[in-house]
């Protein structure tokens, strides 16, 4: 395993560059299975592990499921110090007899100073820990006052619950401007954005806020010099969940389209012939980008576990980056479109 420095030029620490993401742990993914997959995780040298205060609330679960799983793995295996856990709040339902949505008329909780005041204790009881590592805005909320949510969650560093902030489905304006309301304050900047971010990507579209930019990971690089606190990028669904292995599996939010599917056929092919996996040069394309991202990978078995591990120390060669890169050829109209290889 590998290992990065996060911080946001008040607070900083070193955590593995594959972050292990825990979604449905407590539901889909039963108590034993996640248990095996926290104690390899650890066992491989992981340290970064994610979850939020609203996981498996759609899939029949009350939402801290993942949460209060993992309280329950620290306590029964004696790991706090070994390892740095990540939350995030703001996404719960506003309205609980309503569903969940992020369409409007949403139905989030939002990021009001009372909100992330409230479930960072919240969070922090379930997870039976004393101190968030890292606290993320789940989904940005325009509604609140900018202000007032950097107050926020600046005063929960201060407070000394939190140790760096992000935030998470946002559009980078948003992020600039609250990391200069940060400084305006005097309180502790966003140090971490978790977007979405794959091998493929979505066509633009006005309003898709999710995805990972290169403006994005150009002001990533721009900062941790002086007077420019630096800032990480962590990226979900790095995998689409199986998409890039499994031509069954959709790339949703826009990325079904014939770049796609071409460049998943050249992902396929380097894979063949550097004996790796495809989704372990989807991981290694992202951990050795000029700007490199911290992949949050889910996995539902040890054995996925393992796949994904098996990206930590793969170095991609400059060719085969440039392979990966470079502008894809698509099937000429009425062609068959390219299929990942079986």
């Amino acid at each position: 395993m590998r290992y990065r420095t996060i911080g946001n030029g008040r607070t900083s620490f070193d955590v593995s560059t594959i972050c292990l993401g825990t979604m449905f742990f407590g539901t889909r993914t039963d108590v034993d299975t996640s248990f095996a997959i926290l104690d390899r995780f650890v066992e491989a040298g992981g340290t970064f592990i994610d979850t939020a205060d609203n996981y498996n609330a759609w899939v029949g679960g009350h939402g801290r499921d993942s949460e209060d799983l993992i309280g329950r793995w620290l306590a029964d295996r004696g790991v706090r110090d070994r390892v740095r856990i990540a939350t995030k709040v703001g996404a719960a339902k506003k309205d609980p007899a309503l569903p969940l949505s992020n369409t409007p008329p949403t139905n989030f909780e939002g990021l009001s100073a009372e909100v992330v005041q409230r479930q960072a204790h919240e969070s922090a009881r379930h997870l039976g820990v004393d101190r968030l590592d890292v606290l993320y805005g789940h989904v940005d909320d325009r509604e609140t006052a900018l202000a007032e949510t950097v107050g926020a969650f600046g005063a929960l560093q201060d407070e000394g619950l939190v140790g760096i902030s992000g935030i998470s489905n946002v559009a980078l304006w948003r992020v600039v401007e609250a990391r200069e309301e940060a400084l305006r304050q005097g309180v502790a900047p966003y140090g971490l954005v978790q977007q979405q971010y794959s091998y493929v990507y979505p066509e633009p579209k006005l309003g898709r806020h999710n995805f990972v930019t290169p403006d994005l990971l150009d002001y990533a690089a721009s900062t941790g010099s002086d007077g420019r606190p630096p800032l990480a990028v962590t990226a979900y669904s790095p995998l689409y969940q199986g998409a890039l292995t499994r031509r069954d599996k959709p790339l949703w939010g826009g990325a079904e389209h014939p770049t796609s599917r071409a460049r998943i056929a050249t992902l396929h092919e380097v894979a063949r012939e550097i004996g790796a996996t495809p989704n372990q040069v989807a991981l290694a394309w992202l951990l050795g980008a000029d700007v490199p991202v911290i992949p949050i990978v889910g996995a539902s078995s040890v054995a996925q576990l393992e796949e994904a591990l098996g990206a930590a120390e793969l170095d991609l060669e400059a060719e085969v980056r440039a392979r990966l890169d470079a502008e894809p050829v698509l099937p000429r109209e009425g062609a068959a479109s390219a299929r990942p290889a079986a």
